[in-house]
């Protein structure tokens, strides 16, 4: 029966893709490995939960222990971008952590854990054209643990806004454009012509005569 069950412990067909070591020599070198390459994490999940978890397989009684964590980090911002590298001491305590950890939840995630040829400087940073992972780079799904929607998928929607405000821009400024309110309105204002006529020399005339007409009449009240 032992043939039937596939050791949990045996590494997988990952592979870095920009490694020029043949393939029968990279496997005797993973064969030793001490170090692991952790994916599918969140991109909140913090160094302190990997140690936390990842201690749980450490054997310090037997001299061995987490060495470091290095965390995955997109190339353009330096944040977190869904991957990080732990080592032990010892390559027993990487084989126990593929069998016991790899498969189990972080953050909500089901990670994956393999065997890795060995850390070097530049490695912690992603790959894609964004910065981030290549995985991430083309995703279609929207994924909240990891950025929400794929670098690509996020491209084209900054585009397309863009595009809307140009054309909206445009619009605003080309023939026969609504006015926009306010602003100067007050400067430009023109006073509306009074709608009251002027006086004339006839009008004095017709006030003198009616003086007069007023001063008889006031002339035969005193007679009585």
């Amino acid at each position: 029966m032992a043939h039937v069950v596939q050791p949990l412990d045996q590494p997988s067909n990952y592979k870095d893709s920009q490694s020029r070591i043949e393939r029968a020599k990279q496997n005797d070198l993973l064969s030793k490995s001490t170090t692991l390459y952790i994916g599918n994490l969140s991109f909140y999940t913090t160094e302190e939960q990997i140690y936390e978890l990842f201690t749980k397989c450490a054997s310090p009684e037997d001299g061995g222990g987490i060495k470091r964590i290095i965390m995955g980090l997109d190339r353009n911002t330096r944040t977190p971008c869904g991957f990080c590298f732990v080592e032990y001491y010892t390559h027993a305590e990487a084989l126990a952590s593929m069998k016991y950890v790899s498969g189990t939840k972080l953050d909500e995630r089901i990670i994956r854990c393999d065997l890795d040829l060995g850390y070097k400087e530049g490695r912690q940073f992603g790959r894609g054209k964004s910065g981030g992972q290549v995985r991430d780079e083309h995703r279609q799904d929207y994924d909240p643990g990891r950025g929400g929607w794929g670098a690509q998928a996020q491209r084209l929607e900054a585009e397309r806004r863009r595009e809307v405000e140009e054309r909206y821009a445009d619009a605003q400024e080309g023939p026969g454009a609504v006015a926009g309110g306010g602003g100067d309105w007050k400067e430009t204002e023109t006073t509306v012509p009074s709608r009251k006529r002027g006086r004339s020399p006839d009008d004095e005339g017709d006030n003198v005569r009616m003086g007069h007409h007023r001063s008889r009449d006031d002339m035969e009240v005193e007679r009585m």
